[in-house]
């Protein structure tokens, strides 16, 4: 693995390597070049809404996501190689089918050694070549599994920790790629706790049934794991992993102080890190990251590390070296052999996420060889220039200035906030960078070697490439021009530090972005969306950095105050949702995403009227265009999740559920009311002074 990633508020946190220099074109057969033909109408006909997803028989006003998708959510069961199911799914598959005909293209074809062309057949190619890679076995992982069962002492354990990163193992110490918070212009090293094997602190600490059985399963899954390296005693060693990442769990920060930008942002020197901690060789494990050369720091988690320290010296050598092996294998399992990979997915996929088989190996053939850190540059430029086409780029950037124009008109209208604060707002708002469907440059990844029957020397290889170019842009400072995720990538982010709101060419799809749906529609989707990221410069986390993207107060007292007042109630709403019985959405962790939800739908709805003019939208099929828009919405949370899936989510996913991403919402918004007639009657109703009204 690459230098961690800790880049705030990130939606989806990836990490890039290497020079900023452009790649060598990819040079495509004609008809990979040709645009997509549009169709001449809505993906979901007449005007954009899948009007048969409706349950009827549920009134708006009690149920709204249920009465916009629960006829879908009855007719259709999650396939069982997946979690999840909806139209995130739909598109995403879209997405998926499109790379994996642009790889077998290339695949196909005669192309020159080292080429994009060459590398991306070759990867895909060696991914696919299932006996080569079962008469490897564990083989691949050998030499690393002798060099951990070699360690003598803690500054062998130290070095070890540090080289985990580059090969997909485990540390208790992180040690991750940001940007400066206070310097857009240079990257920075976030070094904090890290180091477990299940998805978050509860799973370890929770005394209930569910995360009982979890452990017990995960003894079993370890014991198993360590038994493929012919481990002495596996079932003893498993009691000792996890008795040892209870320890480590019993350390971490609560999930809703982890996202707070005040408390993690400790800055220090190295020889500041190595006065206040010493005890670890820390000049070891900062050589073994290939950082020796850095002199400052960010400590996420302060108070964490020195007990870490303490827990490296207190836990036996023969504890840590079982903890080491066993993450190794179980991180590497895909690039290992079947029984090694269906063991893993048994525990990781089955028992964590309750996803009841493993995916078709093409499709995770297509999301290795198309991944931010694998190929997908290449793949990126192919599909860009295929699916996504100009005029789409056009209407996206028109759609961005609207909902920009709504934002605007909303911040000048805030009775809570003082004219100071409102000024620096909108500062900050004209700021803000879109940057639509790819890269105008792409990451140059002519070093990287990539042959046809070694799977795994390929992976550690490109691995290899993305660390040296993440240590490299320690040295040379960040370009705003790079992307976080590629075109290929059904997401977006913001990422306050730069203060740029990024869409990637394949979420700017049906039903999200349709340009043949009605107006409603396209600004309750992908409107939402876009407020949404631009919401998240103005949450409880983005709204502490100013236009230049540096992590400084703009606030003055009483507008701070009263943005939290607001932020509180939100919350507390929040707070008393349940996806599972006995288990809530956390307020305060997911603050940050619901604050741009709501913000989102409310500045979307602005922008769609102010784009009506004085007029109002015509009644098509009965329905009004603020009808319209509150489907359009809610259509794209239409999505459902296995019950192991939603748990871990909870516990590690700062967003909330999609159902409460849509009634959690509208219940807030007084034009929804209006839309579909809710009154005090209804179970969604909330009295005019409950509901929450931020940006």
């Amino acid at each position: 693995m690459t230098l961690r990633s800790f880049y705030p508020l990130l939606v989806s946190l990836l990490l890039l390597g290497c020079d900023s220099e452009v790649s060598a074109p990819v040079s495509v057969p004609d008809a990979v070049s040709e645009q997509e033909t549009v169709a001449a109408s809505p993906f979901y006909e007449p005007w954009g809404v899948d009007l048969s997803a409706r349950n009827q028989e549920i009134i708006p006003g009690d149920d709204f996501w249920g009465y916009a998708n629960g006829k879908w959510a009855d007719e259709n069961e999650i396939p069982p190689e997946r979690v999840s199911h909806g139209v995130w799914l739909e598109i995403h598959e879209r997405a998926e089918e499109r790379v994996r005909g642009i790889i077998e293209e290339l695949g196909a074809a005669d192309n020159d050694p080292g080429s994009p062309e060459q590398k991306v057949g070759d990867y895909y190619t060696s991914w696919m070549n299932v006996d080569r890679v079962n008469q490897l076995g564990l083989s691949p992982l050998q030499p690393d599994l002798d060099r951990i069962a070699a360690i003598e002492d803690t500054d062998g354990l130290a070095a070890e920790f540090g080289r985990q990163y580059f090969i997909y193992g485990a540390s208790p110490f992180s040690a991750g790629l940001g940007i400066n918070p206070k310097n857009p212009d240079e990257y920075l090293i976030n070094v904090g706790l890290t180091g477990l094997g299940l998805p978050d602190r509860d799973y370890y600490l929770e005394d209930s049934e569910r995360f009982n059985e979890v452990r017990e399963e995960y003894r079993v899954h370890i014991a198993q794991m360590l038994r493929f390296a012919d481990f002495r005693d596996p079932v003893e060693q498993a009691e000792n992993i996890l008795a040892l990442e209870t320890a480590i769990a019993e350390l971490q920060w609560i999930r809703a102080d982890r996202r707070d930008r005040d408390k993690t942002y400790n800055p220090m020197t190295i020889a500041a890190l190595k006065e206040q901690h010493p005890g670890f060789a820390w000049d070891t494990f900062l050589a073994s990251h290939r950082l020796e050369f850095i002199e400052n720091v960010i400590v996420n988690h302060p108070d964490t590390i020195g007990p870490l320290i303490e827990l490296v010296d207190e836990q036996s050598l023969d504890t840590w070296k079982a903890y080491l092996a066993y993450h190794l294998i179980s991180g590497n399992a895909s690039l290992l052999s079947t029984d090694i990979d269906d063991a893993n997915f048994a525990f990781v996929a089955r028992v964590l996420r309750g996803q009841e088989e493993q995916l078709a190996r093409w499709k995770r053939g297509v999301a290795r060889v198309g991944a931010q850190q694998g190929l997908g540059e290449a793949l990126g430029q192919i599909y860009a220039d295929r699916y996504f086409p100009e005029s789409s780029k056009s209407q996206m950037l028109e759609l961005v200035e609207n909902v920009r124009a709504a934002y605007r008109e909303r911040i000048e209208g805030l009775d809570w906030m003082g004219e100071e604060t409102r000024e620096e707002a909108l500062t900050k708002l004209e700021a803000f960078y879109p940057k639509i469907g790819y890269p105008n440059q792409w990451v140059d990844l002519n070093g990287i070697s990539i042959t046809k029957d070694d799977l795994f020397g390929n992976a550690r290889r490109i691995r290899e490439f993305f660390e040296l170019r993440d240590v490299q842009k320690l040295k040379t400072g960040t370009d705003k021009e790079e992307w976080f995720m590629m075109p290929q990538t059904v997401n977006a982010y913001y990422l306050p530090n730069w203060n740029q709101i990024v869409f990637p060419a394949a979420i700017l799809e049906a039903p999200f972005f349709d340009p043949n749906a009605d107006p409603a529609v396209n600004y309750g989707a992908i409107g939402a969306v876009i407020g949404h990221e631009m919401g998240h410069g103005f949450d409880d986390q983005g709204s502490k950095y100013d236009s230049r993207g540096i992590k400084r107060n703009w606030w003055t007292d009483e507008d701070r105050g009263n943005f939290s007042g607001r932020t509180k109630k939100l919350g507390e709403q929040f707070d008393t949702y349940e996806p599972v019985e006995g288990h809530f959405v956390d307020g305060s962790f997911t603050m940050g995403e619901n604050i741009g939800d709501l913000g989102g739908v409310e500045v979307a709805y602005r922008a769609y009227r102010l784009s009506l003019g004085e007029e109002e939208a015509p009644v098509i099929d009965g329905f009004t265009g603020d009808q319209r828009f509150f489907l359009g919405y809610a259509q794209a949370w239409r999505s459902e999740r296995r019950q192991e899936s939603m748990l871990n989510l909870l516990k590690s996913d700062p967003h909330s559920p999609p159902k409460y991403r849509v009634n959690g919402i509208v219940r807030n918004v007084d034009a929804w009311y209006e839309a579909f007639g809710v009154t005090e009657d209804h179970k969604l109703y909330l009295p005019s002074e409950e509901r929450v009204r931020i940006w």
